[in-house]
């Protein structure tokens, strides 16, 4: 086994190879089919978790228990693909490689056996890399330690090697670190709606804090799209915990038909069940459901969702909790609607999230639980409205979410 330091390279020693990235953190990995002048061809050749194969190259999930990998088949990269770029970003909005350095492992695509390792050195703002690349030099194919990075995320690195996203980035949108910023405008990736792990949030400048935050000093009131890591003192703290929702009408005597919900997906978001008035317990019991609250009166919270983190299947590493209008009311006819984590064995409340600003839908997406590859769980304040009046409207966008 070989380690590389930045600018390495080696051989290949087989035609089949996976380049897997891990990090204390999940981490979204991605990989990109490069023609000479260092672009793709179209954005079919940008490969990851919503686009998972190409022409000899796929993306691997680790279903949460193992890093996610991108696999090169050299025998099957088709004529005038000549570098095959793997990289990695945190899955949170906003999150920094800083104090998380991730490893990438070469690997034998078909024994699994290492071929070399490589961890970027000195990371600090970047909120995405190229990690490795794979690439065809005088009739042979080999690998090569990178490490670049970039300070606007996936889409700065997709847009640097030419694939068009949906969203065009702001225009202050930083340049790459440690790389010439591009002559051409910047188009931004085709993966749905720029989920917040490849972008920043525009509507939270506060909402990306230089260190995690954790509950080490109590109770943590979160913004919008601030995330809290559910450990204390380094050690998990959590084995069940509730999500209660709460709402108040916005105007006196005047009823109102929300419904809490809890959607869980697995590692490549793919929706796996839905907790909610109609189903109120899913993943064998391990989420359940308080059942339906028809008028929001009543002091605290309306519903709540009790997860048992413990039980939660390794299929499942991810949990968006929603809030619905049934009755097609706005919310901006809403008073005081929030949601809070609760410590189930104690009944202390931990995280809190107000939604101060509502808008007239009757869908939102309130909060996030995500599993990360170390094995624990983060919540992410969203606050995110749609057009969904059942939990049914709310799944397809809760995975654009994640």
């Amino acid at each position: 086994m070989t380690a590389m330091t930045p600018g390495s390279n080696l051989p290949l020693p087989t035609a089949r190879v996976a380049v897997d990235v891990a990090a204390p953190v999940r981490l979204d990995v991605s990989g990109l089919l490069l023609t000479a002048d260092g672009k793709v061809r179209s954005d079919d050749d940008f490969i990851f978790y919503n686009q998972p194969s190409g022409p000899g190259v796929t993306y691997r999930s680790g279903g949460g228990s193992a890093p996610d990998a991108i696999v090169v088949d050299t025998t099957a990269v088709p004529p005038g693909i000549e570098k095959i770029v793997v990289t990695a970003s945190p899955d949170a909005a906003g999150q920094t490689f800083q104090g998380i350095e991730p490893t990438a492992t070469l690997r034998d695509a078909d024994n699994g056996s290492v071929i070399a390792t490589f961890t970027p050195p000195q990371l600090g703002s970047e909120t995405a890399l190229v990690v490795m690349e794979v690439y065809l030099r005088g009739g042979a194919w080999k690998a090569r330690a990178v490490g670049q990075g970039y300070a606007n995320g996936l889409a700065g690195i997709a847009t640097d090697f030419g694939v068009s996203v949906e969203e065009e980035p702001p225009a202050a949108a930083p340049t790459p670190a440690a790389a010439p910023a591009p002559t051409a405008p910047m188009a931004v990736p085709p993966m749905p709606s720029a989920p917040p792990a490849q972008a920043p949030a525009p509507a939270a400048p506060a909402a990306a804090p230089s260190g995690k935050i954790n509950l080490d000093k109590g109770r943590v009131s979160l913004q919008k799209n601030q995330t809290v890591s559910l450990v204390k003192g380094g050690r998990p703290l959590l084995s069940q915990v509730k999500m209660g929702l709460g709402w108040e009408p916005a105007f006196r005597g005047k009823d109102i038909d929300l419904d809490a919900s809890v959607i869980a997906y697995g590692p490549q978001r793919n929706h796996l069940d839905s907790c909610y008035f109609g189903k109120l317990s899913i993943l064998n019991g391990a989420i359940k459901h308080s059942g339906d609250n028809l008028t929001g009166e009543g002091a605290g919270d309306d519903e709540v969702i009790v997860v048992d983190l413990g039980r939660i299947p390794a299929e499942a590493t991810g949990l968006v909790f929603t809030v619905n209008s049934f009755s097609g009311q706005k919310f901006t006819e809403v008073a005081k609607a929030y949601c809070r984590l609760i410590d189930a064995s104690t009944g202390e409340e931990l995280v809190r999230f107000d939604l101060t600003n509502a808008e007239p839908q009757t869908g939102v997406m309130m909060a996030k639980l995500i599993k990360q590859f170390s094995g624990e769980w983060e919540m992410t304040a969203l606050g995110n409205f749609v057009k969904a009046r059942t939990v049914r409207g709310m799944v397809k966008p809760s995975a654009e979410a994640l």
